[in-house]
């Protein structure tokens, strides 16, 4: 059985220490701010980033470059037989498609997975991965596995407000003077590759219960689940949200007994588009093979 390195990059929420306690290698996503590169968890920091953003100061996302990718492959080479690198989503960004065309020089030892997860279920995939490997999967195995699942996760996001999705593009000011005025609270989606639209809410009690109620309808019908979930894992992430993320655990608990629900902070590459205070939920479905 081949040694195999799991690695993905710091969107999947996973800090630097947190993937050193794992086992997992992070790439740290890199963030344009003013004329200089800052990386997150090395040298930028959940806080700062949102003083910054708070200030105004205009912040770009970016992705790992080539060559910091070859390096950390190499690297790692050194030491196992093969790699299973998890990058964020191909939909929400190009690292994945960077990372693919790179991995055709090194005739199969490095996979990238291209699974369609971002925050908290591209953690999910990254342990699941760790758990493949221990049980003697290799890496081309573990690559399918994932990439099979693909579309067994989806996550629901709750914008506190609508000024980042202005900021962005992905709304019109107009729409955002309207819904800043009506004190809307839009609820997001990903499913699959994309952040869409999915409803409007009045009050954050209102957005909480149509999460909840989405994510039940996306168990039983796309997921083919019962609405208990039983061989999901929940999760919440959240923008510098932490007190309510914790009363929505309480809330979710509710309608899911008996899940150990996992809280982190939302990947940053979103936070540039959705700003503080917002709150998701999320699931990824439980990989058959390791079900018992």
């Amino acid at each position: 059985m081949g040694k195999i390195a799991v690695m993905t990059d710091s969107n999947s929420g996973i800090t630097q220490s947190q993937g050193k306690e794992l086992g997992v290698y992070v790439i740290p996503m890199p963030f344009n701010i003013g004329d200089k590169t800052y990386y997150e968890d090395i040298d930028l920091t959940q806080q700062q980033f949102y003083d910054m953003l708070g200030d105004g100061v205009d912040i770009g996302t970016s992705q790992p470059t080539p060559e910091n990718v070859l390096n950390t492959w190499d690297e790692l080479l050194k030491d196992y037989d093969e790699i299973v690198h998890i990058p964020m989503s191909s939909g929400l960004s190009g690292s994945c498609d960077t990372a693919r065309m790179l991995s055709e020089d090194y005739d199969g030892r490095v996979c990238v997975v291209n699974n369609h997860r971002i925050s908290v279920t591209q953690r999910q995939s990254v342990l699941d991965a760790l758990e493949l490997a221990k049980r003697g999967y290799n890496a081309r195995q573990i690559c399918d596995i994932l990439e099979r699942e693909r579309q067994e996760s989806s996550i629901y996001i709750m914008v506190d407000t609508l000024k980042y999705l202005k900021k962005g593009g992905r709304v019109t000011p107009a729409a955002a003077a309207l819904g800043t005025l009506l004190r809307l609270k839009p609820v997001l989606q990903i499913q699959g590759m994309k952040l869409d639209a999915f409803a409007k809410a009045r009050t954050v009690k209102q957005a909480r219960s149509i999460m909840i109620d989405a994510m039940k309808d996306d168990l039983k019908k796309r997921i083919g689940m019962s609405e208990k979930g039983e061989k999901v894992y929940l999760e919440i992430a959240h923008t510098q949200n932490q007190e309510l993320a914790e009363d929505f655990r309480e809330e979710i608990l509710k309608s899911f007994p008996d899940h150990d629900i996992y809280i982190a902070p939302l990947s940053l590459s979103i936070s540039c588009h959705i700003g503080p205070g917002a709150l998701a939920i999320a699931c990824s479905k439980m990989i058959p093979e390791l079900e018992d």
